[in-house]
């Protein structure tokens, strides 16, 4: 061997067999740095996804009211008068509120939610409330509970101990189920997608729900 034949071999990198690669034992420390502490929710993951628990609940439990298809029938009768309050039905547009956030148009929910607690209903300014919390718009969400707890205009605003019972019992529905809150069927769903298709220039659905969507909530509440 040439004094350049030692220096290469010294020079060489010394290299394990490819067999000895424990190709589990690599997926196994990647999945265990993904769930690292970096992975782990923060306190405000934690309570924005809470929020957000207990609004489905609350919108469940306002949809089933038995008076609700009544307010969605004014609803749809009254003028599509938007800018007039006089001409609003506001538990309507609450209970409206509530089936478009559970079927997926938040931001339709938000507008009408804004609209009743506009006219001075404090269970659509706690939806907001909640709404804004599930969001992480602390902000927001802080301004619409003052709305709902504020007793400076009426005394008979509902306090904390009224709401942590409140949640409380969100809570408790949100983790034993309950068979008198049923989410919204599958032709509610096609009804307020309908009316989604029928949009201006909006994102936003702004147009009261027809008397097509209240006879089918009729229906569903009846059931």
């Amino acid at each position: 061997m040439t004094a350049i034949d030692d220096v290469l071999a010294g020079a060489r990198i010394p290299t394990t067999p490819r067999e000895s690669f424990d190709v589990g034992a690599a997926l196994r420390r990647l999945a265990a740095d993904a769930a690292g502490p970096a992975a782990r929710p923060t306190a405000d993951m934690v309570r924005a996804a809470q929020a957000g628990q207990r609004l489905s609940v609350v919108c469940r439990w306002i949809l089933n009211r038995p008076d609700a298809a009544h307010h969605v029938d004014r609803l749809a009768q009254e003028p599509d008068a938007l800018q007039d309050d006089r001409h609003l039905d506001v538990d309507g547009a609450l209970v409206f509120a509530c089936l478009l956030y559970l079927t997926d148009h938040r931001e339709s929910a938000q507008f009408w939610w804004q609209l009743a607690a506009g006219a001075g209903h404090r269970a659509a300014a706690y939806c907001l409330h909640l709404h804004h919390l599930a969001l992480g718009e602390s902000r927001e969400a802080r301004h619409w509970l003052h709305e709902v707890t504020d007793d400076i205009v009426d005394s008979d605003a509902p306090d904390s101990a009224f709401l942590a019972t409140l949640e409380a019992v969100a809570t408790y529905v949100r983790k034993t189920g309950s068979s008198r809150t049923c989410a919204p069927t599958g032709g509610l769903e096609m009804e307020v997608d309908r009316l989604a298709t029928t949009k201006t220039d909006s994102c936003i659905i702004v147009r009261r729900p027809d008397q097509r969507l209240a006879d089918r909530l009729h229906d569903f509440t009846r059931r």
